[in-house]
């Protein structure tokens, strides 16, 4: 490439000397650059007098096609710093529900203190179609919860969830003194989070793990706010993230429920395209999320009291 913007300077000022001092190369080297040029070409392309260079009628036909290619690359680099800088500037994310919900807005705060300029479209969906929007270009990085993908991705781990089973005050389980077995969970109708939901996968994946097939529906709802929603007005039980419930097990609304025999607990992980590097704005994200959840278990872990033995 150096080549031919050499031998286009050549023809516009009629001199190697000037053209090797506009490059900032010496004119030994400007000569070997046109000489291999020729032998590439099988053309010369040059005659050099005492008066200075002079293209031959090959030499003018090649500058002629090398400015072309050379205004090609300088509008492609310069079309490539304006993508760049937009990708500097901008980042699409996808996520599923509770994440959306309960995670990303810190998240987000804490990216947006460190990048206030930057621009964050957030698309919110159930597990099962973050990878789809992915590939799809419509998002730069994906944040799901189920523990299965439908699409080949990256992924990391940055957070951890538990669900949990929760009941109005009025439920019979919530009188229960033993904690409920896998059997009973799997053959009582619940409220649930539709399929292809993060929380509906990770329950039916539990029970099918445990033993007792998938969990039964007694309603189907599209949100988490939904679901509680139903649970709180006494529709029945439902199982939904610690995240979502934490509050209003708290406060009384709803009653937590001991299950034994079943594995509750659920990776939250950063997704994005297999083979692509993830850089910018996206790598500082998943860097922000896995921060935040180490900062999150380091406030879960009591203090060791260095008095006991």
């Amino acid at each position: 490439m150096e080549s031919l913007r050499l031998l286009v300077l050549v023809a516009e000022l009629g001199s190697l000397g000037r053209a090797a001092e506009r490059l900032r190369i010496a004119q030994p080297s400007a000569s070997r650059r046109l000489s291999t040029l020729e032998r590439a070409l099988g053309l010369v392309l040059v005659d050099r007098t005492r008066r200075g260079s002079r293209l031959t009628a090959s030499g003018q036909i090649v500058a002629g096609h090398a400015r072309r290619v050379l205004d090609e690359v300088d509008a492609l680099l310069t079309r490539s710093d304006a993508l760049r800088n937009r990708r500097e500037a901008e980042l699409r994310v996808a996520a599923s529900l509770t994440i959306a919900e309960y995670l990303l807005p810190a998240w987000i705060s804490e990216l947006r203190s460190r990048r206030p300029e930057l621009y964050i479209g957030l698309q919110v969906t159930n597990s099962e179609h973050v990878p789809a929007l992915i590939e799809s270009g419509d998002a730069d990085v994906g944040f799901v919860e189920g523990p299965h993908l439908a699409h080949v991705m990256s992924t990391r781990q940055v957070a951890e969830d538990r669900l949990v089973v929760v009941a109005d005050p009025g439920h019979r389980w919530a009188r229960r003194r033993q904690p409920l077995s896998a059997r009973e969970l799997s053959s009582t109708p619940l409220v649930l989070r539709e399929r292809g939901s993060g929380t509906r996968q990770t329950l039916d994946r539990a029970l099918h793990l445990a033993g007792h097939g998938r969990a039964r529906a007694l309603l189907e709802l599209g949100s988490t706010a939904a679901v509680r929603g139903a649970v709180i007005a006494g529709t029945g039980p439902a199982v939904l993230s610690e995240l979502a419930v934490r509050g209003d097990i708290t406060e009384g609304r709803l009653v937590g429920i001991e299950v034994a025999g079943v594995d509750l607990t659920r990776a939250l992980r950063a997704v994005w395209p297999v083979g692509r590097r993830l850089v910018g704005p996206a790598a500082e994200l998943v860097a922000v999320a896995g921060e935040g959840s180490r900062h999150q278990r380091a406030r879960r872990t009591p203090e060791r009291d260095d008095g006991a033995r």
